[in-house]
């Protein structure tokens, strides 16, 4: 969901409707108003701040996911340092981080491709690696919380000593981390327990069932 397509009536709905899962993502791409503009986003870094804060003061629980781009023609080290303040200030629940490639037919590929591949490499590691020293920050608050996990299947022989591999609501499907839970009795993938969350391991939770 582009931030520009929030309204004040859908971040209500969200915040009021039980059926609508506290997550969402907003995809970012960048921080540096020069960045942002150069991709011809209409958003700028107050707009994304200003946008998050209504979201969090709505849903205190909500988990925002956002992906970025690093390398983009032009970026050079004022922007992304720019991006990773930014990241850090906000502190999203989770971030993907991608390195530019030319893409055939759009406008960016008329722009010269002027950031070396390497700098590409090391920025996403540099950015990568904070966004998980922030995600796991972030995510530490839901430690201690009774909820539901989604139960996707029996845990492997080598899966932190795991009965069942789930998700609970802060985790999407195939981008996010899971959640392990150990102490399990038989639980049939598809189904919901109630668990409660006694650690988190970078991306992923541990849970046991709730008393």
């Amino acid at each position: 969901m582009y931030s520009a397509g929030l309204t004040d009536r859908l971040v209500d709905l969200m915040a009021t409707e039980s059926r609508i899962l506290p997550y969402i993502d907003i995809p970012i791409q960048h921080a540096s108003d020069r960045m942002l503009e150069r991709m011809r986003r209409p958003e700028r870094q107050q707009t994304i701040r200003d946008r998050v804060d209504q979201l969090r003061e709505a849903m205190p629980d909500l988990a925002i996911r956002t992906t970025t781009i690093v390398g983009f023609p032009g970026e050079d080290d004022e922007d992304f340092r720019i991006l990773c303040d930014f990241v850090t200030e906000i502190a999203f629940e989770r971030l993907g981080v991608f390195v530019y490639s030319a893409q055939e037919g759009t406008r960016a590929a008329e722009l010269r491709d002027d950031v070396p591949d390497d700098v590409k490499r090391v920025r996403q590691e540099e950015l990568m690696e904070l966004a998980r020293c922030v995600s796991e920050d972030r995510l530490s608050r839901f430690v201690g919380r009774d909820t539901a996990v989604l139960v996707d299947r029996l845990a492997g022989p080598d899966e932190e000593e795991a009965t069942h591999v789930g998700r609970v609501q802060w985790q999407a499907d195939d981008v996010d981390g899971v959640t392990y839970v150990r102490r399990a009795g038989r639980m049939e993938p598809g189904g919901f327990a109630p668990v409660r969350i006694t650690e988190i391991q970078d991306y992923d939770f541990i849970a046991e069932i709730a008393p």
